[in-house]
């Protein structure tokens, strides 16, 4: 369909700047689900409510996000990817700022809800966006690069917590507005971008993707109508496409249970060894926040190099001894609890906490990329509720090394899941790889062929 002019090397400037914006985004994740757990400790100290109370504020932008995931990556192949890559923006500016005027902690459970619609469609959106756009052999770095800028967001938040920590009991509502202070900066530039010529051709707007490809590429390129049957999300779970969309919900959805239910208490669990230093706190767990931002990184420099296989079950390998050590200690240092987070999260982060920006728009047909996606998410946010719900009741009943072997299970799932199903997909372009999957329909006598 003459998207080849899209590996052209004339528009590595503007693929840089999709992916930046779209990073943008996914920076904007990482800080928000992060600077809760961050300003959870002044929040305490400000209002006075039980543990249940304070796994509904932790949880309630990841119960928001399963929604957003779900319904708006639904919408985003149905309207287009760019009007709703702007619209989920606007609900980061708006709700962020209100979570930082909360006057209860329902209200802050509340916004942090609906904060979480917009933080959960941004996954889909910018990623399939992305994607779309995205040179063959340069897809896969740019698309690593949203995860890897989901954890310069999360250590950002620790050191907005530093920065801030000392301005007094309110330091905690300047924590959360800062995150609608970013998102304002990234809506400007994100109004900039076009709509993606590959839903346009998906959707039989073939004259409109083409004056796009003009005005990017400028050459002029014939567009051929597109001919085959528009997909429903049913499709996913067709006997076609249902062992991949199996493979990245499976191994998300194990990676969000171990890396969330880490990431979000590693704050609480340190604290007990930190003699009441908050600062030593946002230190120790800003450290291991790093070291996941380094692993993304790794990642994103490996992912084109020896492809995404080796990467993803690298990744579920390491983080399984790290966990499984980590279990096995039960009177462990705060040194010894930082460095073998910090080796649990760079693992996890350097396949599972990147690929998962990758695998779901890879692997499935234009006209149900972004429902693909949206469903991991959302199956991927169930994981992460499980992690931050889960563990704290783990931890009252078991003690924290045991409740730790929840983690490692949950890791070695996912190994599991991904040395059976975890495909190859480097160097192939979306078209090929939609075609190999309408081969496999034709071959299999299927009713839903033709996949495009």
């Amino acid at each position: 369909m003459s998207f080849e002019h899209l590996d052209s090397p004339q528009l590595k400037r503007f693929q840089r700047k999709v992916t930046l914006l779209s990073a943008g985004g996914t920076f904007l994740d990482g800080f928000d689900l992060t600077v809760i757990a961050v300003a959870m400790p002044l929040i305490l100290d400000h209002w006075e409510f039980g543990p249940g109370m304070q796994g509904l504020i932790t949880s309630s932008a990841v119960i928001g996000s399963f929604i957003g995931a779900i319904w708006l990556g639904n919408l985003t192949d149905k309207y287009g990817r760019k009007a709703m890559y702007v619209v989920d923006l606007l609900a980061f500016v708006v709700f962020a700022t209100l979570t930082a005027f909360a006057q209860a902690p329902w209200q802050l459970a509340l916004f942090r809800f609906l904060l979480g619609i917009g933080i959960g469609a941004d996954y889909p959106i910018s990623a399939t966006l992305v994607s779309e756009f995205s040179a063959t052999q340069s897809r896969g770095r740019h698309s690593t690069s949203l995860g890897a800028m989901w954890f310069v967001g999360a250590v950002v938040a620790y050191l907005v917590g530093i920065l801030l920590v000392p301005l007094g009991e309110n330091a905690w509502r300047y924590m959360l507005l800062t995150g609608a202070i970013f998102a304002l900066i990234v809506f400007f530039f994100r109004v900039t971008l076009p709509e993606s010529p590959r839903w346009l051709t998906a959707r039989g707007r073939e004259k409109e993707a083409e004056e796009i490809m003009l005005k990017i590429t400028g050459q002029k390129v014939k567009i051929q109508p597109n001919m085959k049957p528009k997909q429903k999300i049913s499709s996913l779970f067709t006997k076609v496409l249902f062992r991949r969309t199996f493979f990245v919900c499976g191994f998300w959805f194990c990676y969000a249970v171990a890396y969330y239910g880490i990431s979000m208490y590693t704050p609480t669990i340190l604290k007990p060894f930190t003699h009441g230093s908050q600062m030593m706190v946002y230190i120790g767990s800003g450290t291991v926040s790093l070291l996941g931002l380094i692993g993304a990184i790794i990642g994103m420099n490996l992912v084109e190099r020896i492809g995404r296989r080796p990467l993803i079950i690298t990744s579920f390998t390491g983080l399984s001894i790290a966990l499984i050590i980590l279990a096995l200690n039960p009177s462990p240092t705060m040194a010894f609890l930082v460095i073998l987070f910090s080796f649990a999260v760079l693992f996890a982060n350097m396949g599972g906490g990147i690929l998962n920006f990758v695998y779901p728009t890879e692997l499935f047909p234009t006209g149900i990329r972004a429902s693909a996606s949206g469903l991991a998410t959302a199956v991927s946010r169930i994981g992460s509720i499980l992690g931050i719900l889960v563990f704290p009741n783990l931890v009252v009943a078991w003690g924290n090394s045991k409740a730790l072997w929840f983690f490692a299970a949950a890791g070695l799932l996912g190994l599991l899941i991904s040395a059976i199903l975890a495909p190859e997909t480097k160097g192939k372009n979306l078209e090929l790889i939609n075609q190999e999957f309408d081969e496999k329909n034709v071959e299999a006598g299927g009713k839903n062929g033709n996949l495009a």
